[in-house]
C-alpha cells in the first residue's frame, strides 16, 4: 500500500485534496500544525487517515513524516493577502524552511514522487494576459511586504527543481485565485460574503472594496484545482510545471455584483485606494494543462452558489472562525 503525506493537509486546499486521496489504495497522512488549518475541515474522513501535528519548520519532524512515503503533496504555507503584509518574516521562514526539508529529507529517503505548490503570486504584474507558465517571474521591490509569499513561491520553485537534479522527480502547480467552501474569511470572495451578510443585518448598502474594482482575477473552484492536480499528477511529465486554474477573468467589482445578486441584498459599491503592490489583471493561459485532459467544470457562479451557501448554512463561522 502506497503512502501518501499531505502538508499543510487541514487547510483549505490541503484538506480538499485529502478527502479526494481517502480510498486511491493508499495510506493517506497529513502533516499539519493546525495554527491556520483546521481539524474540522477532516472530521469526515478522520477515521481514515492519519493526523501528524508537527511544524513544517522543524527538520526531524518533517524527516520522520517523510520516512516510507511513496508520495508528497507540499502544501504547507502561510497564504492570504492580509498575512503578506502583517506577517511577512512568517510567510517567508514557513516558504523556505519548508521546501528545504521536504526536499532535504525527500532525498535522504530517496522519495521520488513530489509535488510542490507554487503560486500565481511569483509573477506580480505579469506582462501577458493570459499568463503562461514561461512568464518571467519576478519580485518588484524587495522592501515591499506584500511580496513575501511570492518570493517564497519562488525560492520554491527552485528549490525543488534544483534538489531534483540529485534524484527526485518533481512537478511543481501554480494554482490561481481558488476558492470555495470552509475557506476562511480573509480571502476576497468569504471577505465579500462576509460584508453583504454584515450590510442586511445593519440594515444599509454600502460596500467597500479595496481598489477601483476594475482588476481583474480568473476564480477558480476547488474541485477543479484537485481534478487538475490529479491529471498533472497522473499524466504530466517529471520535473515540469503547470499552472491550474480557469481563464474566466471577472472584475472584482462585477464579483461583487453576482454575489450580492446570488445572495439577494442590494448593496452600493464603495471604492478605495488599493493596496501597494496589488496586481491589476491575473488570467492563467491553462492550455498546457489541458493537453492533458483538464477542462474546468465549474463557472463562477456555479461555484460561488455552493461557497455562499455553506457559509450561510455554518453561522458558527461568521464570529467565531479563526482561521487566517
Amino acid at each position: 500500500m502506497k503512502k501518501i503525506l499531505v502538508t499543510g493537509g487541514a487547510g483549505f486546499i490541503g484538506s480538499c485534496l485529502v478527502k479526494s486521496l481517502v480510498g486511491s489504495s493508499g495510506e493517506v497522512v497529513v502533516f499539519d500544525n493546525l495554527e491556520r488549518g483546521s481539524i474540522d475541515r477532516l472530521n469526515s474522513i478522520k477515521d481514515q487517515i492519519e493526523i501528524i501535528n508537527g511544524d513544517i519548520r522543524d527538520t526531524k519532524e518533517v524527516e520522520k513524516a517523510v520516512k516510507g512515503s511513496d508520495v508528497i503533496y507540499h502544501l504547507a504555507a502561510v497564504n492570504g493577502t492580509e498575512n503578506f503584509y502583517k506577517h511577512p518574516k512568517k510567510v517567508l521562514e514557513v516558504g523556505l524552511k519548508g521546501i528545504l526539508n521536504i526536499m532535504d529529507a525527500s532525498l535522504k529517503h530517496n522519495i521520488e514522487n513530489i509535488v510542490v505548490a507554487s503560486s500565481a503570486e511569483v509573477y506580480q504584474t505579469p506582462l501577458k494576459i493570459p499568463t503562461p507558465e514561461e512568464e518571467m517571474l519576478k519580485i518588484p521591490n524587495p522592501l515591499e511586504e506584500r511580496y513575501s509569499y511570492g518570493a517564497s513561491k519562488i525560492a520554491s520553485e527552485l528549490v525543488a527543481f534544483n534538489w531534483a537534479r540529485e534524484g527526485n522527480c518533481v512537478q511543481v502547480f501554480r494554482p490561481h485565485n481558488i476558492y470555495g467552501p470552509n475557506m476562511g474569511w480573509k480571502h476576497v470572495i468569504p471577505s465579500l460574503i462576509n460584508k453583504i451578510i454584515q450590510i442586511k443585518k445593519d440594515g444599509k448598502t454600502d460596500l467597500n472594496i479595496l481598489g477601483n474594482g476594475l482588476q481583474t482575477r480568473a476564480f477558480c473552484y476547488v474541485d477543479d484545482l484537485i481534478n487538475g492536480l490529479h491529471i498533472m499528477q497522473s499524466k504530466g511529465a517529471r520535473n515540469e510545471l503547470f499552472h491550474i486554474g480557469t481563464q474566466e477573468e471577472i472584475s472584482i467589482k462585477k464579483l461583487v455584483e453576482v454575489i450580492s445578486e446570488l445572495m439577494e441584498i442590494k448593496v452600493k459599491i464603495i471604492t478605495s485606494k488599493a493596496p501597494k503592490g496589488e496586481t491589476e489583471k491575473r488570467c492563467p493561459d491553462i492550455s498546457k494543462i489541458r493537453k492533458l485532459g483538464y477542462s474546468p467544470k465549474f463557472s463562477i457562479k456555479d461555484g460561488l452558489k455552493m461557497t455562499i451557501k455553506w457559509y450561510l448554512d455554518n453561522p458558527f463561522y461568521l464570529n467565531k472562525n479563526k482561521l487566517l
